[in-house]
């Protein structure tokens, strides 16, 4: 935890959240509680990152949710603190436009808010910056997504680390009790000011920014920093987390801590969970492979927003630029297969299944997503980046980083990725990974009277046994849209450009 470098020095101070929802363990916060007599708080409805979505998309109610969370934190903090009418500001608008209107109306003398690494997001805050600084007011930006910020770990040349082991070293190498401390807001919020004259406080409805609601309130999602918090006691009062090295394979296990989309949006502290998996996998009186587990997805997390920050040409190109000489399958018979992939149609149960998951939830279990990637790529042949925009629009915790280097691993185009010449085969990764069905059966009930071993490749059952289970091959669920063993020859031939260039 790093203090600011001056208290109390401003008189008035507004913090921009984004991707930080919450009021507690909060850098951008802290520090501006800590420098100024006067502290407001203001998240932006971003139409230009709205505006291209699908009216009903389950991000945008989850955030909304998320805000009436915090706005009600931030409430109890101040009143807690003995500062009346306290809340959250909310704009709908282009950001580079309210913030800097906003931080003017207020006439703060700072904006603080916490970085984000994303090339579009770094534009963004450059244009705000450049806004702010026309009228006066800085700008600052710092750590708070990750726990080891972009330049913190470097390899002995002063490079970015291209290799994950080798970075996971250093990471808890360098990893000691000062990383992971909570910013202490709840000390300083005093300072919080009341909503200004005139501003009606509260959280606008979805409709009032033009969306409809989803089906977020059926799912086990719940939002905002209560929702995370409950996700996360959940995971550990069970004990899931010293499970979770072996557990977290299986999606039809309640494996997981499903807390992606809360570290996506900043309802929980990253330090808060890795000093929890630290902790824990340290114990003695504790099973901690599973927490050492966790603890290394976390880092990877880390890891691949570095390599955004670093290599942001990785949202277009491969990381290894030989990669990008693959041709991939086009026309009019590589869009039938993407379109059969998308909407669950591949006549592959496990692959269809987690397709299904996506389409309905937002959600996929983690190894459905290397499956199905692997699947899209060296099965269809299909170029990564159509599968890894699909996901950007379907997954509720999508992150560019992550997104994009998972995608590039199972593509075997990006750092420290699988080799080209392994790929999954859908049918033995889901007799191994859901071997009775369960996950398969849920998602694709044509299925359910299918026996367990016929389950994961009904291809390959006797007609009598297809009649048994009441389903037809073609009517009732797809033969498969391609053979693995010619794929994965085919595939093998495809990225022989890419052994030639070596």
């Amino acid at each position: 935890m790093q203090k600011s470098p001056q208290i109390k020095s401003l008189a008035g101070a507004l913090v921009w959240l984004r991707r930080d929802l919450r009021a507690h363990d909060h850098a951008a916060l802290y520090h501006a509680l800590r420098a100024a007599r006067q502290v407001w708080c203001a998240f932006v409805f971003d139409r230009e990152i709205l505006d291209p979505l699908p009216r009903s998309d389950r991000r945008v109610e989850f955030i909304r949710e998320s805000l009436v969370d915090l706005d009600a934190q931030l409430r109890a903090l101040g009143l807690a603190s003995g500062a009346r009418g306290v809340g959250l500001i909310v704009r709908h608008g282009r950001a580079v436009e309210e913030i800097a209107r906003l931080a003017t109306t207020l006439h703060v003398q700072a904006v603080y808010a916490n970085a984000d690494y994303e090339p579009q997001a770094r534009a963004r805050d450059a244009q705000v910056r450049g806004a702010l600084a026309d009228a006066g007011i800085a700008f600052h930006a710092g750590k708070d997504q990750v726990v080891f910020d972009t330049d913190e770990l470097l390899t002995a040349a002063g490079k970015p680390y291209g290799v994950f082991t080798p970075y996971k070293n250093a990471w808890i190498k360098k990893l000691e009790p000062f990383y992971l401390q909570a910013y202490p807001v709840e000390r300083h919020a005093s300072a919080l000011a009341p909503l200004p004259a005139g501003e009606r406080g509260g959280v606008p409805l979805l409709a009032e920014i033009g969306f409809e609601t989803t089906n977020l309130s059926t799912l086990e999602l719940p939002p905002g920093s209560a929702g995370a918090q409950a996700l996360l006691e959940d995971f550990v009062d069970d004990e899931r987390i010293d499970r979770y090295a072996e557990a977290r394979n299986y999606p039809a296990v309640k494996g997981p801590s499903y807390l992606s989309v809360h570290l996506r949006f900043g309802t929980v502290s990253v330090r808060e969970l890795a000093a929890l998996a630290w902790d824990r996998m340290r114990a003695p009186s504790k099973a901690g492979r599973g927490a050492e587990v966790w603890l290394s997805e976390l880092i990877w997390r880390d890891f691949y927003q570095q390599v955004l920050h670093h290599h942001p040409r990785v949202v277009d190109a491969s990381y290894k630029p030989e990669y990008d000489k693959i041709k991939w399958e086009h026309g009019k018979r590589a869009d039938a297969l993407f379109s059969a992939w998308c909407e669950g149609r591949t006549g592959y149960p496990l692959v269809d299944a987690a397709m299904a998951q996506i389409n309905q939830t937002g959600y996929m279990h983690n190894r459905l997503r290397m499956v199905t990637a692997s699947f899209l790529t060296k099965d269809l042949g299909i170029d990564w980046r159509r599968g890894e925009r699909y996901f950007a629009e379907k997954l509720n915790d999508y992150d560019l980083a992550a997104n994009n280097g998972g995608w590039q691993w199972a593509a075997s185009t990006g750092c420290d990725a699988q080799p080209y010449f392994r790929i999954f085969n859908p049918v033995t990764q889901s007799e191994k990974f859901d071997p009775q069905g369960k996950f398969i059966r849920r998602y694709l009930p044509q299925l359910a009277a299918v026996p367990d071993h016929l389950l994961h490749a009904p291809w390959r059952a006797k007609p009598v046994e297809l009649v048994a289970a009441g389903i037809e091959l073609g009517r009732d669920y797809p033969q498969p849209i391609v053979e693995h063993d010619v794929a994965r020859a085919k595939t093998l031939e495809r990225y022989a450009i890419v052994k030639a260039a070596k």
